[in-house]
Order: C-alpha cells, then sequence, then structure tokens
C-alpha cells in the first residue's frame, strides 16, 4: 500500500471562491512522502478510525474486473469515452485520451463506474494526474443508472473527491452538488497543490449524516455540512476526459496520447455499520 502527499478545491451556490495562501499550504508541503509496500495478504486500513474495507481494487490484474466496474461511454464536453480507452498494467488503472474522433467529438477519453453502490463511508484513490492542457480528471461519487452516462436523476448529491483541471497545472477541486430543487453546490475550495503531474497523491473523504469532509494526503483540507441536502446512495467514479472547464483555451494535442494513473480505489463503512448495499 502506497501513501503519499498532496492539494485541493470545493463549490458554493453556483460561484466559484478562490481560496490562495492557506495555511495548510505550507502543511502539506512540510509533509514528507513517504510509501510502504502492500502484498496481497495484507488488508488495508482507514486513516480515520472506526471504518473497515468494505470495496476495493488494487488494480494488480491486467484488466478490469467487469463484476466490479463498468465502463463510462457517454459523449460529454469534448470527448467519447471509450471502453477501449481504459486498461490495468503493472499495477495501476490506465485512462486514456486521444485525439480521435467518435461519438461526434474529436477527442476520447475513459471512465469507469463501480458496480456496487454505497452510502456513508470513507472513499479513497491514489493518483497522478497527466501533464498538458484539455483534460478534466476526476474521483467522485454518485448514484449511477446504468446507462455508462452521467445522468443525475436517481442521485440526491454527487460527491467531487478530486477534480483537476488540467491547465491549472497545481490545484484542484472538491466539491458537494445537491441535485433536487433548488439545485445547489456547496463547499467549492480551490487550493493550491504541489505539482499533481510529477507524482502521486492520496484524494479522499468521509461522508456522514452529517458532514463531508475532504482530504488531501491524508489532511483535512474541507468541511462540508451534510444536513443541508437528502442522501442517496452513490456508485464510485473514475474519469479522464476532453474538456475547456478551468477555462482551459485549448486542448493540447502534441501531449496526446496521454493517461490519467489510479493506483487503488478503496471504500471503507463504519464497522458497526450496517454492509455495503447490493450491487445495481
Amino acid at each position: 500500500m502506497k501513501n503519499h502527499r498532496s492539494k485541493i478545491k470545493v463549490c458554493l451556490g453556483r460561484s466559484f471562491v478562490s481560496v490562495f495562501g492557506l495555511s495548510v499550504v505550507s502543511l502539506l508541503l512540510s509533509i514528507s512522502a513517504g510509501a510502504q509496500t502492500a502484498t496481497n495478504s495484507i488488508t488495508p486500513t482507514a486513516p480515520v478510525s472506526g471504518y473497515m474495507l468494505a470495496w476495493n481494487d488494487e488494480f494488480n490484474g491486467s484488466a478490469i474486473d467487469s463484476a466490479q466496474w463498468g465502463y463510462r461511454t457517454d459523449s460529454k464536453h469534448l470527448s467519447t469515452q471509450k471502453p477501449e480507452n481504459v486498461s490495468v498494467k503493472e499495477g495501476l488503472l490506465r485512462l486514456t485520451l486521444k485525439k480521435e474522433s467518435a461519438g461526434n467529438k474529436n477527442y476520447t477519453g475513459a471512465g469507469i463506474v463501480s458496480q456496487p453502490a454505497f452510502k456513508y463511508g470513507y472513499y479513497e484513490t491514489r493518483a497522478k494526474m497527466p501533464p498538458g492542457a484539455g483534460w478534466h480528471t476526476s474521483f467522485w461519487l454518485m448514484k449511477h443508472d446504468g446507462s455508462g452516462t452521467t445522468d443525475y436523476q436517481m442521485a440526491a448529491q454527487g460527491i467531487v473527491v478530486v477534480q483537476n483541471e488540467s491547465v491549472d497545472h497545481a490545484s484542484y477541486a472538491v466539491k458537494v452538488d445537491k441535485y433536487q430543487e433548488p439545485a445547489a453546490c456547496y463547499g467549492f475550495l480551490r487550493l493550491p497543490t504541489p505539482d499533481l503531474f510529477a507524482d502521486f497523491h492520496v484524494f479522499s473523504c468521509e461522508f456522514t449524516p452529517e458532514t463531508v469532509k475532504f482530504f488531501l494526503d491524508g489532511v483535512l483540507v474541507e468541511t462540508v455540512d451534510a444536513t443541508k441536502f437528502a442522501h442517496s446512495d452513490q456508485n464510485v467514479w473514475v474519469s479522464s476526459i476532453a474538456s475547456h472547464m478551468g477555462n482551459t483555451p485549448k486542448v493540447d494535442d502534441s501531449a496526446l496520447p496521454q493517461e490519467s494513473l489510479f493506483d487503488y480505489v478503496r471504500v471503507f463503512t463504519k464497522t458497526n455499520g450496517a454492509p455495503p448495499l447490493q450491487q445495481n
């Protein structure tokens, strides 16, 4: 099991709030990057007490396990997401971005969605963002209807644990969306970070009936009041698509093809809580 350190951002209403000069930045930069090697005999533990591992994928095989994951297949923003762009190699999930036409788009991206759905718990991934400009990489939680699209009609909330716009080069966002009317966005925080392209970092959140807490490399960076919106179960999403989000002027075609890398995805639930929900 590997452990590293990095940086974050979150949204309120539909406006963006930038946070600069935060003391947490110096704290994050002072944390040394450590590493632990996991074997199949070691069960990962949550850095937050009171949780046990409920579901995970360490991506140690040679392909995605279809019993655990489905594919994101929509055409959104600047790309069409293709199953062929998802691969597992050398212990990493690889989401490839390409300059090619598909679904009336000029680029292709990739994404996977967990087959099991969960609700309250601690969610974590370790990832390395792709360099360049023009792609949107995210680890987020939202109920999935099985269609491969990002339709949120079944979801009460969407929780973005990390959302990196590649043009930022050194920042990311976390946020909570309420989908019922009136729709709202809570806690959008933008935080300077170390170079997310240079190394892996750990992105995580704890979702309880009262709060959503966001962590970057184990450091708490934002807390959102979860009593302001209704709660539904949610699937785990891992995506990388071509996009103009984050005021990206254009896609850097010279950097393509490009990969987003994920070391693992883990879901922990309370040791005294209910078991995870059944698969879709």
